[in-house]
């Protein structure tokens, strides 16, 4: 059984026990969250495609952490202005664990 899911504008494939990295959410570590924006869900009875989601599917899980990825680094540059800038950005990141898919 695997749904599709979307939060923070990005779509995931889950299954029961997976845990995936997502963009932040507002809630405290050990809580739990419930997705209910399923784009498509496959169990027994087959696999059934939302228009655009799939009516009365959820799936819920466990906040495990809250963090932020490795640093990356942007050059900004401007040709004959000797003008040069480095930026770097930290982009924060919610860790879950897929607990339950109903649907």
């Amino acid at each position: 059984m695997f749904a599709i899911i979307t939060t923070g504008g990005k779509q995931y494939k889950v299954t029961e026990g997976d845990i995936i990295f997502i963009e932040k959410l507002g809630a405290e570590e050990g809580s739990e969250v419930v997705f209910d924006q399923v784009m498509a869900l496959s169990n027994d009875n087959g696999f059934v495609a939302g228009t655009p989601t799939v009516e009365g599917a959820s799936v819920t899980a466990n906040v495990l952490a809250q963090g932020k990825n490795k640093k990356i680094y942007v050059m900004k540059y401007k040709a004959k202005k000797n003008e040069k800038k480095k930026i770097g950005h930290r982009q924060p990141y919610t860790k879950v664990q897929i607990t339950k898919i109903v649907g």
